[in-house]
């Protein structure tokens, strides 16, 4: 196996978790700077730590990426494949980050993979696909939108008899605390998406068998670059989730960020599931937003995010199969 296509295969898998760093960091933090909870470089500071921690602590998404999804391609046409996937998914993610749509990096990753795989005559695995990616899609942003609304009646239900100014400064602090937590499981989340793609390609390459251990240097290439991406900050998609869905107060912050937080943990730990962080906090936070009536929430703007999450797997599946087609051309 050559070299040099595992190296270059591995160097363009850590620029893509950098711009999904950069991509998604503001589902980390967007509520909390909104608020002013944080301010938006402690916020990031804050982030990029979490997101290192984060990547420590499971590895059952991978396992998923590298296995669940797609056959294991081989050769140097494997590794085509594999690059081709992360060309797909790192392109859709600098165009929805260009027009500050939090679209989901996760699922242009299995976009990407799908369209390369399907390009390259690899099998895919669609029952899968739709057990660990479409169902999940699907339901996820429906439990984030339910939780969301629920934790939030019940804030106001606790601290109806509360000073109103006492509360929100309270809950301004504990945003520090939901926003760490939301940060963490991002790392837990989306670290992983990467390990598994790098897993795939140390083994089409031969150095690493399925049912090994992730590597430790994988795991701390594939967190720092996570980490360093979420330090750039990704200002224009903040701006979208902490101010034109609704208008966020610390309380409304703090509901969105422990259910999204929640939801991430749960399906990490207890289903194994890649589920988009993106879907689960835009969810979370239109839910919250629902507390106060139906008008509150700009559901035009909260449209046109739901529109780019459909489009976005088959988008980068057609970016990934043209990518694949060049790549077979020039080598």
């Amino acid at each position: 196996m050559d070299t040099f296509s595992l190296i270059v295969t591995i160097g363009v898998a850590l620029g893509f978790t950098y711009t999904n760093g950069f991509h998604d960091s503001a589902n980390a933090i967007a509520t909390s700077v909104s608020t002013r909870a944080l301010t938006p470089r402690a916020a990031l500071a804050m982030a990029a730590v979490m997101n290192l921690a984060g990547a420590f602590l499971g590895s059952g998404v991978a396992k998923t990426v590298s296995e669940g999804i797609i056959a294991t391609p081989t050769g140097q046409k494997g590794m085509g494949i594999l690059f081709a996937a992360l060309v797909g998914a790192i392109i859709w993610n600098l165009i929805t980050w260009y027009f500050g749509l939090p679209s989901s990096s996760s699922h242009a990753l299995f976009g990407g993979m799908v369209g390369a795989a399907l390009a390259g005559g690899t099998t895919v695995y669609w029952s899968g696909v739709l057990d660990k990616i479409v169902i999940p899609m699907l339901t996820s942003p429906i439990v984030g939108l339910v939780v969301g609304y629920l934790v939030m009646v019940a804030i106001l239900w606790m601290f109806r008899r509360s000073n109103p100014h006492k509360a929100k400064r309270g809950f301004r602090i504990a945003q520090t605390v939901s926003a760490a937590g939301m940060a963490l499981g991002h790392g837990l989340q989306d670290a992983q998406k990467t390990m598994g793609i790098v897993m795939m390609a140390l083994v089409i390459s031969g150095d690493e068998t399925y049912g090994d251990e992730i590597p430790i240097w994988v795991k701390l290439a594939c967190a720092a670059m996570l980490s360093l991406g979420t330090y750039a900050g990704g200002w224009r998609i903040m701006r979208t989730l902490g101010r034109k869905i609704i208008e966020l107060d610390p309380p409304q912050g703090f509901a969105a960020e422990t259910t999204g937080a929640s939801i991430m943990f749960a399906s990490s730990y207890l289903f194994h599931a890649p589920i988009s962080t993106t879907h689960v906090i835009t969810s979370a936070i239109m839910g919250v937003g629902a507390t106060k009536g139906t008008k509150a929430v700009r559901w035009g703007v909260a449209k046109n995010i739901v529109m780019g999450w459909f489009i976005t797997m088959p988008a980068a599946a057609l970016v990934a199969a043209g990518s694949y087609f060049v790549v077979q051309l020039i080598f």
